[in-house]
């Protein structure tokens, strides 16, 4: 992961620490809802939820959209997704989907976009502050986003985006305010 320093786990909310959890999955049928659920569950227990206003629900409401996407794209595109990955490391939050396909996510151009399907990359192109894809050893790959918790204005109680973009692979996307 390049996006996030790598310095260990902890087991409660320390800002500047990472912090991951990990969802095996398998064939079972309902891997969308219950990675939703899973990350709803981190969200919780990050702060995240409930949210202290509007732009904190809308971002959180974000990242279940966006987990909901890159599970349905492996379920979809791939063999299945073999688990979902969550790291955090003060207000970043990285999202990964692995699944044994070794074809990475190409992002299509809109062909019509009244169309169902075909826009789940689409989707978290426009959300996270950026994504990205990597092989995973022994075959198969890690489909990755990564976002900004927004961080409340001293004094105001409103939510501001803040933090530069991360350095990774993929398409650099900015955060965008809300």
């Amino acid at each position: 992961m390049r996006g996030l320093p790598v310095d260990g786990s902890v087991d409660g909310p320390v800002e500047g620490r990472t912090e991951r959890r990990s969802l095996p999955l398998d064939a079972a049928p309902g891997a969308v809802a219950r990675c939703c659920e899973f990350t709803r569950l981190a969200l919780l227990a990050w702060g995240w939820l409930p949210a202290r206003d509007a732009d904190g629900r809308a971002a959180a409401e974000d990242v279940l959209l966006m987990t909901s996407e890159l599970v349905t794209n492996a379920c979809q595109h791939a063999v299945g997704p073999y688990a979902l990955e969550l790291t955090r490391c003060g207000p970043l939050l990285r999202v990964a989907v692995c699944d044994g396909d070794d074809r990475m996510p190409v992002l299509r151009a809109p062909y019509a976009p009244a169309r169902p399907g075909g826009h789940g990359l689409r989707v978290v192109d426009r959300l996270a502050a950026v994504w990205g894809s990597e092989p995973v050893p022994g075959g198969g790959k890690r489909v990755w986003l990564e976002t900004l918790r927004p961080a409340a204005e001293p004094g105001t109680g409103r939510s501001q985006w803040r933090g530069a973009p991360v350095n990774s692979r993929g398409p650099a996307r900015r955060p965008r305010p809300r």
